[in-house]
C-alpha cells in the first residue's frame, strides 16, 4: 500500500513539473483532489469538521441513515428494525445479524452501547447530540442497554417525535465502533481519566462500513481501502485516495492531466475552463445543507424596526448574484432549512425591489435612510461579493453601508458578542432534522448573560414567545406529516418578522473524469458514498 501511495504522490508531482507527461490513476483506485485541511480528528465522537464526515460516512455504519437520493427515506444500516414503547421513550433496535467490523470482530448490541456511552462520556463537541435526549454519564448505564447480542435499547427522557429521534441517530457521530478493538487501545487523559480510545481513534478507524482507513497524513492525504468483512455488496473500487490540494488551479491541472479522477473545489470560472476542454468531464452537483444568510442585530436602533428588516430583504439582488458572482456555488433559499430537510418549503417571496424597500423605510420613519455596517470575512469571496452588491443597492434608498472586512474569527467573535449591525455568515445543520436549525427561531433568554445558551436568534437580539412555543410543541408531534406541515407554516410566518435575511443554499459541483461512474455528491458530507462508484 505504501508503495502505491508513493507512486501516486510521485506521479502527481511529476505531472505538475512536466505537463507534457500524462499520468493515469489505477483502475481500482479513485484519486481525488480536495481541500481538506479542516480535519482535526477521525474519532466519530470528536469529529465536527465537514471533510471528516465524508471519510467516516464511508468507514462506519450508524444504526440508521438518511437516503442520499431521497432524504425523506430512512435506510436500515446496522439496525434492521426498531420499535417504540407505548410511552414513547424507549427505542428498541434489532441489529442486522452476521455483521463484522473490519477487524473481523462481530458487531453486537454491546458495541452500540459502548459507542453511545463514549459519545456521552467524552463530552466533546458533538456530545450534545445524545445529551439532548437526556442521556448523561450519570444515567448512561441504565438508558443504554444491550438486551441481547442483537437487541439494543435506548431510553430518552421525554416522548419526542419519533422522526426527531431517528433523524438525529442518522448523524455519523452515532457511528458504531468496534468496542473490542477500541477498548484495547484505551489510555488516560491528561487528568488521569479514561480516554475511551480517543487517542487511538484520532488517527485510526474501527468501523463496519464498506471501507477502512489505511493512513491519514494531516494536510496531505487520506487513503481508504475496502473492508473485506463488509456486510453489504462489496465495493468495486479497492481504494479511495484523497489528496489535499488547496489551490483550485492545481486541482484543475491534475484533473486535466489525468493525475486525479475528481477535482472537488473548482470555482465557476475553473469549471467553465474544464467544460471548454475536450476531456469529456462530468459535473455532478448537489445542494448542500449549508445556508448563507445575513444576521440583523435588533439591538441596533434602525434594525429594531421590523419594517426596516423587511426592507433590507428587498434590497438583496438574489437573482443577479445567483447568476453571476455566486453561480455554480450557491442557489436561492430564503428559508431557515436546507432543501431536503423535513419541513422545508419552497418559499422565496423576496426579490430586489427598490420601490418596495423605500416604502417600507418610509413607513418605519426613515425615508432618507441611515448608516449601517456589515461584518464580512474578507477571505470568503462570495460574501465580499454579496456585501459589495448590498452596498450598491442600499445606496439607492439612502442606507450608507460600510463594509467591515476582516478574518472569519473576528466576524464570528463580533457576532457572538452581539456587537454587529449586520453580519454575513453561513450555517450548516448538525443533523438531518428541522430541530437542528431552531437556532434561527428559538431564544428563551434575551438578556446579555443568558442562562439558556446563545442561539442565532439571541445573537441578533430577537426573541418571540409564540415561536418559542411552536418550536417546542413541534418537537413532540408524533405524526411526521403534521410535524412537517408545522415547520412549513412556521417558516412562512417567520420570514417577514425575523432578524435574518436568508439568501442562499450552498451547491457543490465536482469535475469528474469520464472514467468514473456512479459518483454522487451527497446533500450532506457523510452522504457522499463510494460503495457503488467504479472506473
Amino acid at each position: 500500500m505504501k508503495k502505491l501511495l508513493a507512486a501516486l504522490a510521485m506521479g502527481a508531482s511529476f505531472a505538475l513539473a512536466t505537463p507534457a507527461v500524462h499520468a493515469a490513476t489505477p483502475k481500482d483506485t479513485l484519486v481525488e483532489a480536495w481541500h481538506m485541511d479542516d480535519i482535526i480528528s477521525l474519532d466519530p465522537a470528536e469529529m465536527y469538521e465537514l471533510s471528516t464526515y465524508e471519510v467516516n460516512g464511508n468507514v462506519y455504519d450508524t444504526l440508521v441513515a438518511i437516503n442520499p437520493h431521497n432524504t425523506g427515506e430512512i435506510l436500515k444500516k446496522a439496525a434492521l428494525s426498531w420499535t417504540i414503547s407505548d410511552d414513547g421513550k424507549t427505542f428498541t433496535f434489532k441489529l442486522r445479524p452476521g455483521q463484522k467490523f473490519a477487524s473481523g470482530n462481530p458487531l453486537t448490541a454491546a458495541d452500540v452501547v459502548y459507542s453511545f456511552q463514549r459519545l456521552t462520556a467524552l463530552n466533546l463537541a458533538p456530545a450534545f447530540l445524545i445529551q439532548d435526549f437526556g442521556i448523561t454519564t450519570d444515567n448512561m448505564n441504565t438508558t443504554l442497554k444491550a438486551v441481547d447480542d442483537l437487541t439494543f435499547q435506548m431510553t430518552v427522557d421525554q416522548a419526542y417525535a419519533p422522526s426527531f429521534v431517528i433523524n438525529k441517530l442518522c448523524a455519523t457521530n452515532f457511528a458504531v465502533v468496534d468496542s473490542v478493538t477500541v477498548k484495547s487501545h484505551e489510555g488516560k487523559t491528561s487528568d488521569g481519566k479514561n480516554d475511551w480510545g480517543n487517542g487511538y481513534l484520532k488517527t485510526a478507524s474501527a468501523g463496519s462500513g464498506p471501507f477502512k482507513i489505511d493512513e491519514w497524513k494531516p494536510n496531505e492525504s487520506i487513503s481508504m481501502s475496502v473492508n473485506p468483512n463488509y456486510w453489504g455488496p462489496k465495493p468495486k473500487l479497492k481504494r479511495v485516495f484523497y489528496r489535499h490540494i488547496a489551490e483550485e488551479a492545481s486541482q484543475r491541472l491534475l484533473l486535466e492531466k489525468g493525475d486525479v479522477d475528481i477535482a472537488r473545489n473548482l470555482s465557476a470560472d475553473q469549471l467553465d475552463g474544464v467544460r471548454k476542454g475536450a476531456g469529456g468531464f462530468k459535473f455532478p452537483g448537489t445542494a448542500q445543507n449549508t445556508n448563507l444568510y445575513m444576521g440583523m442585530n435588533t439591538k441596533n436602533q434602525y434594525l429594531s424596526h421590523p419594517e426596516v428588516r423587511e426592507a433590507i430583504r428587498y434590497l438583496v439582488d438574489y437573482q443577479g448574484l445567483a447568476k453571476t458572482a455566486l453561480r455554480e456555488g450557491w442557489i436561492i433559499n430564503q428559508t431557515f432549512l436546507p432543501n431536503g430537510v423535513l419541513g422545508y418549503v419552497d418559499s422565496n417571496p423576496y426579490k430586489l425591489d427598490i420601490a418596495k424597500a423605500k416604502a417600507l423605510l418610509a413607513k418605519a420613519g426613515f425615508p432618507d435612510g441611515f448608516p449601517l455596517t456589515v461584518n464580512v470575512a474578507s477571505t470568503e469571496q462570495s460574501r465580499m461579493d454579496i456585501a459589495q452588491s448590498l452596498q450598491q443597492t442600499m445606496a439607492k434608498v439612502g442606507i450608507k453601508l460600510q463594509i467591515l472586512a476582516s478574518d472569519q474569527k473576528t466576524v464570528i467573535t463580533t457576532y457572538r458578542a452581539r456587537k454587529h449591525d449586520m453580519a454575513l455568515l453561513t450555517w450548516g445543520i448538525d443533523y438531518f432534522d428541522p430541530n437542528t436549525n431552531m437556532a434561527f427561531v428559538v431564544n428563551k433568554d434575551n438578556s446579555d448573560d443568558p442562562k439558556t445558551g446563545k442561539p442565532l436568534a439571541w445573537r441578533n437580539g430577537w426573541m418571540n414567545d409564540a415561536f418559542n412555543k411552536q418550536a417546542n410543541d413541534l418537537l413532540f408531534v408524533t405524526d411526521t406529516a403534521k410535524r412537517k406541515a408545522g415547520y412549513q407554516d412556521m417558516i412562512k410566518a417567520w420570514q417577514p418578522v425575523s432578524p435574518f435575511a436568508m439568501m442562499f443554499q450552498q451547491n457543490w459541483v465536482a469535475a469528474v473524469s469520464p472514467k468514473v461512474h456512479n459518483f454522487f455528491i451527497g446533500p450532506s458530507n457523510e452522504m457522499t458514498q463510494y460503495d457503488t462508484v467504479y472506473k
